[in-house]
């Protein structure tokens, strides 16, 4: 299902949700201020993050739409990666220096062999160069400040890695093998340190060569209407459509429509003696999203009231 090509506005400006697909070449805070630029408002807020070699799906909530970001469901997400296996780096993807070369050279049924031990709930050492915090820092930081960081390992799991193909190449004269596959995973799960962890499996190294986010939660590609373009200028980033705030609610939420009276309690914030049949469930009227409520022992209470 694609976005309407309208979203909607308040008296503070536009609202709604906004699927980028993000560019090679510019990091995610840099999607988030042309979203600023072109749609006029500073509250943008973002689902998560992404490498800016990588590209592809990135969500950004725009005005109330911020409002909504930390209540979807988006654990599941959808990568198409491409790994080098025969070189190691020390941030485990193509942008970091060299730190082993051995080459490799392996079949195709030695290779997914040792992928097999990367499916279903697995236990992984995210990569050094993650935006995990160490002491308040975040680890990116202090490895580019020459610091040696060691995280812990924490579980994910990664419920498809299929290989689609594998094809021998050459690295400045390193023989090495690109292998292209597609994962859905969990959040926190960390594709450079998949590559990794199959290079040391193998015996030969590896890193992330290419990667693309295909799906996050239940938003594709097929969603996208906007790619935050490289290039700068008058008129380089129109305002994109977005995805108005009620018929996100409704692809994303179990949905109740109340009555005027209901609507005036829940612009107050107040609990509602109706039923709700999730947590969260989105509560609209007359065709506009008002709030998301929960189950209560009596009735239903807020969780995140977005009129007023």
């Amino acid at each position: 299902m694609s976005p309407e090509p309208t979203g909607s506005a308040g008296p503070t400006g536009p609202a709604g949700f906004l699927v980028v697909d993000k560019p090679a070449g510019i990091t995610s805070h840099q999607v988030v201020a042309r979203a600023r630029r072109a749609l006029g408002t500073k509250k943008i807020g973002h689902a998560g993050t992404l490498d800016p070699m990588a590209t592809g799906v990135m969500l950004l909530g725009v005005g109330a739409g911020t409002r909504l970001l930390g209540h979807l469901t988006l654990a599941d997400k959808t990568y198409v990666t491409t790994m080098r296996l025969g070189i190691s780096t020390h941030t485990d993807d193509a942008e970091g220096e060299i730190t082993a070369a051995p080459g490799a050279s392996l079949d195709a049924d030695a290779i997914e062999r040792a992928v097999a031990g990367f499916r279903g709930d697995i236990v992984q050492v995210p990569s050094s160069v993650s935006a995990i915090k160490v002491n308040g820092q975040r680890a990116y930081a202090l490895v580019r400040n020459g610091r040696d960081v060691e995280l812990a390992a924490r579980p994910v799991t990664v419920s498809r890695f299929d290989v689609l193909d594998v094809r021998p190449a050459d690295a400045d004269g390193v023989p090495v093998i690109d292998v292209d596959a597609v994962i859905d995973c969990t959040s926190g799960t960390y594709v450079r340190a998949l590559a990794r962890d199959l290079g040391a499996a193998l015996g030969t190294g590896g890193h992330l060569r290419a990667l693309r986010r295909t799906r996050v939660g239940p938003f594709t590609l097929d969603d996208a209407t906007w790619e935050a373009a490289v290039h700068d200028g008058p008129g380089a980033w129109p305002a994109p459509a977005l995805i108005d705030l009620a018929t996100l609610a409704r692809r994303c939420f179990a949905c109740v429509e109340v009555d005027a009276d209901a609507a005036r309690d829940v612009g107050f914030g107040r609990p509602l003696s109706i039923d709700v049949p999730a947590d969260p469930t989105a509560v609209l009227f007359g065709g506009r999203l008002l709030a998301l409520y929960r189950p209560a022992a009596v009735g239903s209470v807020p969780i995140a009231v977005l009129s007023a």
